[in-house]
């Protein structure tokens, strides 16, 4: 009988709750005192636990992300880099997502800023949230592929629609027109229902000149800065200096 049952478990699909109900029946003396609500507990715990730990390794690999280890609980404060402590802080209850709030994270190559969009991004992933990160010319390369194949719509919907977009070397390289119209495009729908992190070497104010210094370039700032947290990284050496070990 006891076969039986572990092999329906495993037919529906329930595998921790087989696994937990197999390890109560070889420790009978372990479990005998408890109660028949308390073992069944147990064993609903058991594969309650093991999906929500599944679902989100499959949001953090489904995101994409340049460094999945990335913790909140890891950034260095250094007092050069003045961070916003208290911004940081804030922004790990994922209320902004709620919100369909930006943030923006300004700072030189090697400053962090990736590390840190990422461990928000992550962060986001461990509260169920569907994530993406993404280099904004890779983003425009993918919209420009499936333009061509006729699937433009398509990509564009999965990014509008996504809770949480991390767009990392944002303006890296000045927007031509079509890619000016693909983030005009993104940001319309985004804009108030879904929230997106942009790291950039520049300050907002220089962006309204590399997205061509038209009015294209006031809608879609108008529909990024006005809702965004913005935080700037500073620090006379990278990171990855600080960081960097060399062997001898």
């Amino acid at each position: 009988m006891k076969t039986d049952t572990l092999k329906k478990l495993k037919a529906m699909r329930l595998p921790a709750f087989a696994e937990a109900y197999e390890k109560q029946i070889n420790q009978e003396l372990e479990y005998g005192s408890m109660s028949f609500h308390e073992r069944l507990m147990l064993l609903v715990d058991a594969e309650y636990d093991s999906r929500h730990n599944n679902n989100i390794k499959r949001l953090i690999k489904n995101a994409k992300f340049s460094d999945s280890s990335a913790f909140l609980g890891n950034i260095d404060y250094l007092p050069d880099r003045h961070l916003n402590r208290d911004l940081l802080e804030s922004l790990a209850d994922n209320d902004y997502i709620r919100q369909g709030l930006n943030v923006i994270l300004i700072g030189a190559t090697g400053s962090g800023k990736s590390f840190i969009a990422n461990a928000l991004g992550v962060n986001a992933c461990q509260s169920g949230y569907k994530t993406r990160y993404i280099r904004l010319p890779e983003l425009f390369s993918e919209l420009e592929a499936a333009r061509i194949q006729g699937k433009y719509q398509q990509v564009m919907k999965q990014f509008q629609k996504l809770p949480l977009v991390i767009l990392d070397e944002f303006l890296l390289i000045p927007a031509s027109d079509q890619e000016q119209r693909d983030l005009l495009e993104l940001m319309e729908y985004r804009c108030g229902q879904a929230s997106t992190i942009f790291c950039s070497q520049f300050m907002p104010e220089g962006w309204h000149e590399r997205l061509g210094g038209s009015a294209l370039a006031d809608s879609i700032l108008d529909r990024i800065i006005p809702s965004a947290y913005t935080m700037r990284i500073d620090g006379d050496v990278s990171m990855r200096q600080r960081k960097r070990t060399i062997k001898g």
